[in-house]
């Protein structure tokens, strides 16, 4: 896994271990939504069941941590869709699971919940940074 892009960020929150993890959680339940919406392009990702779940702007991280604690069995559930993905998404799972145990704050706030935003609409960009054609 690549996590290199990281250097390009000017912000200080995307320098903390913290706000990496979130981001890397919206790109995380991102790229699974973006997989049940078809994982087309052309594809309307806000017709995803988890896109739905998610409430943009109003993010808790008791939420975020609900919707992370499904990750194994969206990937079960979803096996078909995300089969060439599964390990790399079974990692990417465990290392912001480690990221945000890592951090005892509760709060999101504005810096979370853009980060999260940010990493979700993009996911499927980030999720090709970190993880080239040849990994999977």
């Amino acid at each position: 896994m690549d996590l290199d892009f990281f250097n390009d960020f000017k912000d200080p929150y995307m320098k903390s271990l913290r706000g990496q993890g979130i981001f890397l959680a919206g790109v995380l339940l991102g790229y699974i939504a973006y997989k049940q919406a078809g994982g087309k392009s052309e594809d309307d990702i806000t017709k995803a069941p988890l896109f739905k779940q998610v409430q943009f702007g109003r993010m808790d991280m008791k939420t975020l941590k609900r919707l992370l604690a499904r990750v194994p069995q969206l990937i079960a559930a979803y096996r078909e869709d995300i089969s060439k993905s599964m390990n790399a998404l079974t990692y990417l799972s465990a290392k912001v699971g480690e990221m945000l145990l890592s951090d005892g704050t509760e709060e999101l706030g504005i810096e979370g919940n853009f980060a999260f935003a940010t990493g979700f609409v993009n996911a499927n960009n980030y999720y090709w940074k970190m993880f080239s054609k040849k990994d999977e």
